[in-house]
């Protein structure tokens, strides 16, 4: 079993120990990644918000003596603002973590979700890069695990997504596996003498033949006497 990598990829240790280190186990410190989304997911909302910001900018310079342009555009120009906060909050705060038992994803401003796989659950993982994605630089994961819906089925909008994908292969089906033990991260327990053996081993073991039973004197003096007859 290979160690972890000394830092996460995809961002410095800064970036990620003041949101990621509370919610990893001890034996899951450093993470292998850790990243925010690309900055590409915040194209969309500010496509969205410009018309709003000029159609409100426009409102407030037609006719600045008139209350009600003034108070339209103004509140035009207060949502689109308060929008486009809350898309970079949300992008700030929605950390990716993949570890050597786990996957993360932590998303929330005001409450925080963290939403996790484990490692050991996971049976395949589909990597999608569109034409932007190519020219940008980001890609889209899509995990698939014993056949239930999951949280973690797809994210979105991850940079630098060939490296991340060869991280994570190398854990998933690679020489750095995912550790052993159960899904909360604990080891395996050692067989003891407490520990029921497998089928499987116990087959394999050759059975020992019946101890064989020692004559008594009285079935030997059963036979003299009828000898004698």
């Amino acid at each position: 079993m290979s160690e972890p990598a000394p830092g996460p990829t995809g961002g410095s240790r800064s970036v990620w120990r003041r949101d990621a280190e509370k919610y990893l186990l001890p034996q899951e410190q450093p993470p292998v990644v850790a990243t925010r989304r690309h900055w590409a997911v915040l194209v969309a909302p500010v496509v969205r918000a410009v018309p709003v910001l000029a159609a409100g900018g426009w409102l407030m310079l037609l006719d600045p003596d008139d209350r009600v342009t003034t108070s339209v555009g103004l509140v035009l120009l207060l949502g689109a603002l308060v929008f486009l906060a809350l898309r970079v909050g949300e992008w700030w705060m929605r950390h990716f973590i993949v570890t050597n038992r786990r996957v993360l994803l932590t998303t929330g401003i005001v409450v925080r979700t963290v939403a996790l796989l484990p490692l050991r659950r996971i049976t395949d993982l589909t990597y999608k890069e569109t034409l932007f994605g190519q020219l940008l630089g980001y890609g889209t994961f899509r995990f698939e695990s014993a056949g239930q819906q999951q949280a973690l089925s797809e994210i979105t909008y991850l940079p630098r997504a060939g490296v991340l994908y060869r991280d994570v292969s190398d854990l998933l089906f690679g020489g750095g596996g995912a550790d052993s033990g159960d899904d909360e991260g604990n080891p395996e327990p050692p067989p003891g003498p407490g520990r029921r053996t497998p089928p499987a081993d116990r087959a394999a073991e050759p059975e020992a033949p019946p101890p064989r039973r020692p004559r008594t004197g009285r079935v030997a003096g059963r036979r003299v006497r009828e000898g004698r007859r």
